[in-house]
């Protein structure tokens, strides 16, 4: 008979997870509330009566955000054969369903906000990730056939915008966290249905919402023709490359995101070096995001 081992040990409960889910359920857990300059310039864009001097006047109440527009205009994704010095020109030069795209995206920054240092930490990071894999969508984007730069920009941003709500519940309730990793399990299980139910509330479209809820489904293969998903997919495998943490996931060349954005163009080895020949450029996008 073998010898006791003694009672066994329960795991501890995750408390911060089932307030969190409990909350999500009855709709009382506080969701991000998309930056109201945002909003005013997203109903100029789409008013048809609007042209690119009166959107400019509302583009420039914020002159952060022009600066940055302007900035864009001139990287190397836009970069035309002149300098751009004004924001009607960087919206001509840009068009306006990109700069709406942009200014969503830089617009965003304010919402990656905690109370306590460690909670801030961890949302200054969050977004230094999502920039990164931001700037390598826009970089995949522009040299794929079929996808739009500023679009996969702004999903590459958002893809992990679930995790926001659940840090800010964790700020306001930090007696619900026993330990570090009831923090990253809460995230991991809430990130996709938080992230599309955030994105549902600010009128995105649906393959946004799917950006969000399945942007970490390595293996997702919902049908022949790729997606912006894909390319979420792909540009966070790339952004873990040349870090430990690229040994927690799958190889970039055995997933199907990458056999339908990149196989029979690009082996594995030749898309790793286009990105790293497209460093600089991801290197900008990612500072203005950033700033």
């Amino acid at each position: 008979m073998a010898p006791s081992t003694g009672p066994r040990v329960a795991p501890c409960e995750n408390r911060l997870l089932k307030h969190c889910t409990q909350a999500l359920a009855e709709n009382k857990l506080m969701l991000p509330t998309i930056p109201d300059i945002s909003l005013k310039i997203r109903r100029a864009i789409n008013d048809p009566k609007a042209n690119n001097l009166k959107i400019a006047r509302v583009v420039q109440m914020d002159p952060v955000i022009t600066a940055r527009l302007i900035q864009i205009a001139n990287s190397p994704l836009y970069r035309g054969r002149r300098r751009i010095e004004s924001c009607p020109e960087a919206l001509t030069r840009l068009g306006l369903k990109a700069a709406q795209h942009l200014i969503t995206s830089f617009a965003l920054k304010a919402v990656f906000n905690a109370r306590s240092r460690t909670i801030q930490k961890r949302m200054q990071e969050l977004w230094q990730h999502s920039s990164y894999v931001a700037a390598i969508c826009a970089v995949l984007a522009h040299k794929t056939p079929g996808f739009d730069p500023d679009r996969a920009m702004l999903a590459g941003l958002v893809h992990d915008i679930g995790a926001v709500p659940v840090l800010t519940f964790a700020d306001r309730h930090p007696e619900l966290i026993a330990q570090a990793e009831d923090l990253t399990q809460a995230i991991a299980k809430l990130r996709g249905p938080v992230g599309a139910a955030i994105l549902r509330a600010w009128h995105f479209p649906e393959d946004f919402q799917a950006v969000a809820q399945e942007a970490e489904d390595w293996f997702r293969d919902p049908g022949a023709q790729a997606d912006y998903v894909d390319v979420v997919v792909v540009s966070q495998l790339h952004s873990f490359v040349g870090t430990p943490a690229i040994h927690q996931y799958p190889r970039i060349a055995t997933i199907p995101a990458y056999r339908k954005l990149l196989a029979g163009r690009l082996d594995a080895e030749t898309s790793r070096n286009v990105l790293e020949t497209a460093k600089e450029e991801i290197w900008q996008i990612q500072n203005l995001l950033l700033a």
